[in-house]
């Protein structure tokens, strides 16, 4: 059975929670960043099976996500976020120190199926928050995973460039994490919304649009996550140990982006937000890609996450508003197939580059947020937030 809603109103300590849920999981995925050069070089591997390696995190992902809602319906989102943030605790320093390639694609996949559960657990907290509130979040709390992002991104790359080892940076990191837990805990919802009989369900009418959505969104931002630092390094030749302040610019732009998001949102619509983010998303890519200069490349990165950056909170607040599928079943089902972006997207582009070139791979992305911006064509003037 599910556990069954408490009727207690939800307060500042829950909003504040569900903003702790998001920064933890922005300092998770910046740590890995940070990491990618240094295990690449560990292990050696080209970009053609470091974009294969690099798989086993999206399917892992991908995987746990259904099983993350499920189990956030039937025990709770507090029980899954704090199993799920432990094993990432857990993962990342053996991800800092593992020299093979079957050990690094074991934990590979165990980081990804943990911080997919997590993810997707935290999206159905700050929907039910957001909802009981009665006023636009969404925005504003994925605006501290980015802000989570910054904070790692610069904490481990900063401590790499002034000599510490990957495994010190990893510690730092899962010692933050597990603090904010800590301070978080009695604001996790012990329950995770009404079942309505079921546990999963495939996206249908708008919520498969708006997955197709976050799926090119996501993919695109994986591509930062996976690999900026490894463009910035090869192409631009910067020194590894500063490679990650690549995803560190993308991070501080999407942070700034989203932090307002909640007032612009509000303001333009969503319409306008998806084709502006879109077109400016797909701008950052190509100058980054074609300008040759590491200093033009930081600033596309942060184009890119200005646009990128209230894309999918406007999805994801359309999905938990939206008739079609009960709230419970549409955010799991949009969470699983905007992730599929990540699983597909870091192999994709490590196969471009391998038969082309690690630039045509990205271009390849611009144009898939070329496709974005069109399709604000499509959202209906009820999907406003």
């Amino acid at each position: 059975m599910s556990v069954l809603r408490e009727t207690a109103t939800v307060g500042s300590r829950e909003r504040r929670a569900t903003r702790m849920l998001f920064f933890i999981g922005g300092i998770s995925a910046a740590a890995w960043a940070a990491l990618v050069p240094f295990a690449k070089s560990r292990v050696g591997l080209d970009d053609g099976a470091l974009g294969l390696l690099l798989l086993c995190l999206g399917v892992g992902s991908i995987l746990a996500m259904p099983t993350a809602g499920a189990l956030a319906v039937r025990y709770g989102c507090r029980k899954v976020l704090t199993v799920a943030t432990v094993i990432l605790c857990a993962a990342l320093p053996l991800l800092a120190v593992l020299s093979t390639v079957p050990s690094l694609a074991v934990t590979l996949f165990v980081f990804g199926a943990a911080l997919g559960s997590a993810d997707c657990a935290f999206n159905i907290q700050a929907v039910m928050v957001e909802t009981e509130s009665k006023r636009p979040l969404m925005s504003g709390f994925h605006g501290f995973f980015s802000l989570g992002g910054i904070v790692g991104a610069v904490t481990v790359s900063g401590m790499l460039s002034f000599g510490a080892t990957p495994l010190i940076g990893a510690l730092t990191a899962v010692a933050a994490m597990l603090i904010l837990l800590a301070v978080a805990y009695r604001g996790l919802l012990p329950y995770g919304g009404a079942s309505m009989g079921r546990l999963f369900a495939l996206p249908r009418g708008i919520v498969l649009f708006l997955g197709m959505l976050c799926f090119v969104v996501f993919l695109v931002e994986g591509a930062m996550l996976d690999w900026s630092a490894v463009f910035l390094t090869e192409i631009r030749g910067i020194q590894s140990a500063e490679a990650g302040f690549g995803y560190a610019c993308f991070s501080l732009a999407m942070t700034l982006g989203r932090l307002t998001g909640d007032v612009i949102v509000k303001k333009l619509g969503p319409k306008l937000i998806v084709a502006g983010g879109g077109s400016l998303a797909a701008l950052g890519i190509i100058v980054s890609t074609v300008v040759p200069s590491w200093q033009i490349s930081l600033g596309g990165y942060a184009l890119i996450g200005v646009g990128c950056s209230n894309i999918v909170p406007v999805l994801f607040s359309a999905a938990g508003r939206q008739k079609a599928m009960p709230q419970a079943l549409a955010v799991p089902a949009l969470t699983t197939l905007g992730y599929a972006g990540i699983l597909a997207g870091p192999a994709g582009i490590g196969i471009i580059a391998r038969h082309s070139s690690l630039a045509a791979a990205f271009l390849w992305l611009a144009a898939l947020m070329v496709g974005v911006a069109i399709s604000n064509l499509a959202l209906k003037p009820t999907a406003r937030n």
